[in-house]
């Protein structure tokens, strides 16, 4: 299993970019969003799934953790693979995938292409217990929530090469920022590495 790829960005292409890691290029499929983040020539840092087939092994990339956990969430439905999984990432952040599953709302997923109603329908009856509280809008789920961001920001942080002190430091400073709803995981990241970059 390969878990993340970093190295530099070589190309990006419509729907994916090659990253060079120990001199191999190796092809990463990625959403719009994700490929938005990337520079040619400069280092990148991507959480990836490799599916394997007979006839191919494909690997799929993603800004961060969360949007990686949320693709191998989704392929675990029926009817689900790797393309349509993308595409939900590509049309919805995973906040509100996970708002839609667990509050059955069909017109959320449907609106992915390649997504109908009976397979929107499908997807909430078989995920809707296993994606958990994370994400869910109400009382009593803030601190999972809190949890749940604190520590994917932390290691974003470390991933990208600071230390256990500052980035135990930047995900006290986010914290302080945050009034009432919590913003999507890759928000925080940026905020955290604007903040660490003011201390270099």
């Amino acid at each position: 299993m390969i878990a993340s790829v970093r190295g530099v960005v070589t190309a990006i292409l419509p729907d994916s970019a090659v990253v060079e890691v120990g001199g191999v290029g190796m092809r990463v499929l990625c959403t719009p969003g994700t490929l938005a983040g990337l520079r040619t020539g400069a280092e990148a840092r991507l959480a990836t799934t490799l599916i394997v087939r007979e006839d191919s092994l494909t690997l799929f990339g993603f800004a961060d953790e969360d949007e990686k956990q949320l693709f191998e969430l989704l392929l675990t439905a029926n009817g689900v693979g790797p393309r349509i999984a993308q595409a939900v990432l590509a049309v919805h952040q995973p906040d509100v995938v996970r708002r839609a599953l667990s509050g059955g709302d069909v017109a959320v997923l449907t609106a992915v292409p390649g997504i109908g109603k009976r397979g929107a329908e499908k997807m909430i009856v078989e995920l809707k217990d296993k994606i958990g509280p994370v994400g869910l809008a109400g009382a009593g789920s803030s601190g999972l929530l809190n949890g749940a961001w604190q520590e994917q920001v932390r290691q974003g942080v470390l991933a990208l090469g600071w230390t256990a002190g500052q980035a135990d430091q930047a995900v006290a400073a986010v914290a302080e920022t945050i009034d009432g709803e919590t913003p999507p995981v890759p928000v925080l990241l940026r905020q955290a590495i604007r903040l660490l970059g003011k201390t270099r």
